[in-house]
């Protein structure tokens, strides 16, 4: 088998800092881990030529050594001496908070024993400074719907769960901001494992269900508000609903048409990464009576008279 260039598994030069090496390992390790990929062989692969590159240019000692003599350094052994994180005595690379790699979404505990690989989540690489793990039970899956309110502004939604043949009640703690598709991990939830070897993980998607007024536009949230052709023209003051903080008076300019958008600063949905507020966006409905009395449709009428110009002058 052909020896892994390992500057090359990372997408890095040979001159590349530690920090740019530190930076392209974290970058690919959460886009091929085994969670993120499952059941992703080609994945997998690439998640443990990534561990094994690190583990020897992570080390300023093991890559001056990689440098000079190449992979014939080590003796072919991807781990000498231990885990690549520097948990283990002789153990190379620069060590880090692995709930930061992967932004505290992931369970450590698949990472390092999970899949069902002897040896641990690497797969089984080489090296003295771990002993093999059991495998985990499998992991399980299960779609949710929950309230359009609870997606936007979290809070808790219980479900009910056959596990040993008992009805299982669990409260999935949701996070403000959640989208369709959003997946939230329950540790030890899912299926049993073998004798004394721990459960798997239940997966819940999240399906957020429809609101009566609201809709979502990433963090913005849009409302349409129906307004007379009189308060268009001449402007008005409205009652429109917000989603967290009741009714609010928002002024409708003069002269203002149909399907304008009018905002709300802050009044959206809060972003996850940064905890920052959308906007509410209110959509202008400019609605028109379907049967005037005889007394509006003479003023209607007038008006006609009087506005000679049409809305439609020069567009075509």
């Amino acid at each position: 088998m052909a020896e892994l260039d390992y500057y090359k598994v990372l997408g890095v030069s040979r001159e590349a800092t530690d920090d740019e090496i530190r930076k392209a390992y974290k970058k690919l390790a959460r886009e091929f881990h085994p969670d993120v990929k499952p059941d992703d062989a080609a994945a997998d692969t690439r998640f443990k030529q990534v561990q094994e590159a690190y583990a020897v240019l992570g080390d300023a000692e093991k890559r001056e050594q990689y440098d000079r003599y190449g992979a014939a350094f080590q003796g072919g052994a991807p781990f000498p001496g231990g885990s690549p994180f520097g948990r283990g005595p002789g153990g190379g690379g620069q060590p880090f908070d692995l709930d930061d790699l992967f932004g505290g979404q992931v369970d450590l505990g698949s990472l390092f024993g999970g899949r069902g690989q002897p040896g641990g989540g690497f797969g089984g690489f080489g090296g003295g400074g771990r002993a093999a793990q059991p495998a985990k039970g499998q992991d399980s899956r299960i779609d949710i719907e929950i309230p359009f309110t609870v997606a936007a502004q979290g809070g808790a939604h219980e479900l009910g769960l056959q596990r040993n043949g008992k009805l299982e009640r669990l409260v999935v703690k949701i996070q403000a901001g959640v989208d369709n598709g959003t997946v939230i991990r329950l540790a030890g939830k899912g299926q049993p494992g073998g004798p004394g070897t721990p459960a798997g993980d239940l997966l819940v998607q999240i399906k957020v269900g429809p609101h009566p007024w609201f809709r979502r536009e990433g963090c913005n949230l849009l409302l349409d508000v129906p307004i007379s052709p009189e308060e268009a023209v001449l402007g008005a003051k409205v009652d429109v609903p917000t989603l967290s903080d009741g009714n609010v008076i928002m002024t409708i300019p003069p002269g203002t048409s149909s399907g304008t958008r009018l905002r709300l600063r802050g009044k959206g949905v809060v972003q996850k990464k940064t905890g920052i507020c959308g906007d509410q966006l209110v959509i202008v409905k400019v609605v028109v009576p379907r049967e005037p009395s005889d007394e509006v449709h003479r003023l209607y009428e007038q008006i006609a008279e009087k506005t000679s110009d049409s809305p439609r002058d020069g567009m075509w």
